[in-house]
């Protein structure tokens, strides 16, 4: 979306939201130098939950002016696991409620939508945060939004390149983690999974190595999203397969002047 036509009018910035009903995370792009300026998290977890999403959601934008200026592109992501991935060749945008019935609880008032991965020649489905985006879309007018899945997907994929062995990434999110496992730019496996502790993560981690055939002694895990070498995951999982790293996101950082703990925690923002 270009909200500016004129070129004398544009502002070479972009703003990235990812939203979810727990908070959100934002940042501001440099359009013009592709980088990535500033980021902030913001969480509701203090705030009273009787209040409704789009209360909290006004009260964040009040004490965060950055997101009350003009931007040339907003995009807006949304963060949840009501997604599935469906090849293009059996794929009816009519259909698309039924092809997330299989995991998720679905209602006939949802609203579902998708994203065209043209690319890897298939289809994120997923039904997005509504009220969110009518709040936003009061805020900032028009704008494109897309599912945190695709873009780490798609990232994944691209990074997977030549590659023609099976490798493993994890993705964790705060009570989340998603397993992706790809081969030479092509999806074997997408699953996201709640969890608790590290060993939920390593159960979920093996049970599925152990339906794919992959042998905890050979195939390659790399970690990202908010998890460090200090963390109980990263022990848990080094204890139980032997090739883990943390994701490699050096070329990530070269748009920015961030952390390598940042580059991997905001890895789906950063990469929008």
């Amino acid at each position: 979306m270009s909200i500016h036509t004129n070129i004398s009018e544009k502002k070479y910035r972009k703003l990235t939201v990812q939203v979810s009903l727990d908070g959100f995370s934002y940042a501001i792009f440099d359009t013009l130098n592709h980088q990535v300026l500033a980021v902030e998290e913001v969480n509701f977890n203090d705030f009273s939950k009787t209040n409704k999403v789009e209360e909290l959601y006004w009260k964040a934008f009040i004490d965060n002016r950055e997101l009350t200026k003009t931007y040339d592109d907003v995009i807006v992501i949304h963060n949840n696991n009501l997604n599935t991935f469906v090849p293009q060749a059996l794929f009816d945008d009519e259909l698309a409620g039924s092809y997330l019935q299989y995991h998720t609880k679905v209602f006939e008032t949802d609203f579902f939508t998708f994203d065209a991965m043209d690319n890897y020649e298939m289809n994120n489905v997923y039904i997005p945060y509504v009220n969110i985006n009518n709040y936003l879309i009061d805020q900032f007018g028009p704008f494109d939004y897309r599912h945190v899945n695709s873009i780490l997907v798609s990232k994944l994929l691209d990074m997977s390149r030549n590659v023609e062995e099976k490798q493993v990434f994890a993705h964790f999110g705060e009570t989340h983690f998603e397993l992706v496992v790809a081969q030479n730019r092509k999806l074997v496996l997408f699953n996201s999974f709640e969890y608790a502790t590290a060993a939920d993560f390593v159960y979920y981690l093996l049970f599925t190595a152990e339906q794919l055939n992959l042998n905890p002694e050979h195939f390659k895990l790399h970690l990202l999203g908010d998890i460090s070498e200090g963390s109980e995951l990263f022990r848990m999982a080094y204890k139980y397969v032997r090739n883990v790293s943390l994701l490699d996101v050096s070329d990530l950082q070269r748009n920015n002047n961030f952390s390598e703990e940042k580059n991997r925690k905001h890895f789906i923002l950063f990469n929008s």
